[in-house]
Order: C-alpha cells, then sequence, then structure tokens
C-alpha cells in the first residue's frame, strides 16, 4: 500500500512540472473560457477512480482466493 501511495504522489509531482508550460493551448483556452474544461477534467478523474477502484477489489479477491489454497 506504501508503495502504491508513493507511486501516486510521484506522478502527480511529474504532472505538475509539465503544468507550467508558458504557451497556450487553444483548444484548452477554448474550453477553460466557457467552463467546458472542468466537465472534462471530472469526467478523466472519475474514470481513473472507477479504474483504481475495480483494480483494488480484483486484487483483494485475488489475496482472498490465495489464502484459501
Amino acid at each position: 500500500m506504501k508503495k502504491i501511495l508513493v507511486l501516486a504522489f510521484l506522478l502527480l509531482g511529474y504532472i505538475g512540472a509539465f503544468a507550467q508550460q508558458t504557451q497556450g493551448v487553444e483548444m484548452a483556452d477554448a474550453m477553460r473560457s466557457s467552463g467546458k474544461i472542468y466537465v472534462v477534467i471530472v469526467t478523466i478523474v472519475l474514470i481513473f477512480l472507477g479504474l483504481a477502484i475495480y483494480l483494488f477489489s480484483i486484487d483483494r479477491r485475488l489475496k482472498k482466493i490465495e489464502k484459501e489454497k
């Protein structure tokens, strides 16, 4: 569990380094001005959370099956 948390923090730090670009992206600027960028961000976060929960549940089931054998 500790390894997963450390990996998550490292990935967040890595993403933050690229978030400080000086050149603007036209599509992102247009989506930001209309407020649609937040819908995109929420959708991506929900997808990743769903995948993480699914993978952790599979891991728990596999550990349970391994202990039974």
